[in-house]
């Protein structure tokens, strides 16, 4: 189960391998499966401090179960992207501490803490379908708060966040374009990606026709 070669691509993509088996996460969502929900168990998985172990603690945990203080502490912990984006997507954003954690952290100076911030508003505005419009545009003015910020980690997630709320509806699609063209006049180099990329698809002949078809289709 553990490979070499699986250790030597994580390392590519930037992500630390001394403690790390080389584990795919498909191998990791099949053993998962047979774990089930075990929230004791993934305590004590994260606590293991192995790279797999905590995204498996992730995946098995129980939301309903997970408090504050273990949100905090969890994220204190995240040493990489690909934990730090698997436990926002997988468990933080399914607790009912997700929104106000949204607009926590992006204020950490934290890399990770802050990219889990942006993070998990990318993740709710994929699963959380029936919040309303509003909840994801006060979500803008962070993100044009924090655009500056040139760590590849942190300007990926706002851009990530951008794009995702921003392919919601054609209303939050308006909203995002508007951001984006908002970030990008800051200027900066961070900025100026982060906007760029985000319009050319909210933008783009596909998306503008998903959006409109899913407008005709709620309006039945």
């Amino acid at each position: 189960m553990e490979s070499q070669n699986d250790k030597e691509g994580m390392a590519r993509f930037g992500i630390r391998t001394d403690k790390a088996f080389g584990v795919s996460l498909y191998v990791l969502r099949d053993m998962a499966k047979e774990i089930g929900t075990n929230h004791d168990l993934a305590l004590e998985l994260w606590d293991s401090g192995y790279h797999e172990a905590r995204i498996m603690a992730s995946i098995i945990d129980d939301p309903k179960l997970v408090t504050e203080k273990q949100l905090d502490r969890w994220v204190a912990d995240f040493d990489s992207w690909d934990v730090c984006d698997q436990c926002c997507s997988n468990l933080f954003a399914r607790t009912q501490f997700a929104y106000d954690r949204a607009f926590k952290w992006p204020d950490d100076e934290r890399e990770f803490v802050r990219r889990a911030g942006f993070v998990m508003m990318a993740a709710l505005a994929v699963h959380d379908k029936k919040a309303g419009d509003k909840k994801f545009e006060q979500f803008f003015p962070i993100m044009k708060k924090h655009a500056g910020d040139d760590r590849n980690f942190v300007r990926k997630a706002v851009n990530w966040a951008l794009r995702n709320i921003g392919k919601r509806n054609l209303t939050l699609n308006k909203s995002a374009i508007q951001a984006a063209e908002e970030i990008h006049a800051l200027g900066t180099r961070s900025a100026k990606w982060i906007a760029s990329d985000a319009l050319r698809e909210l933008k783009s002949e596909k998306v503008q026709a998903r959006l409109e078809s899913k407008a005709r289709k709620e309006k039945r």
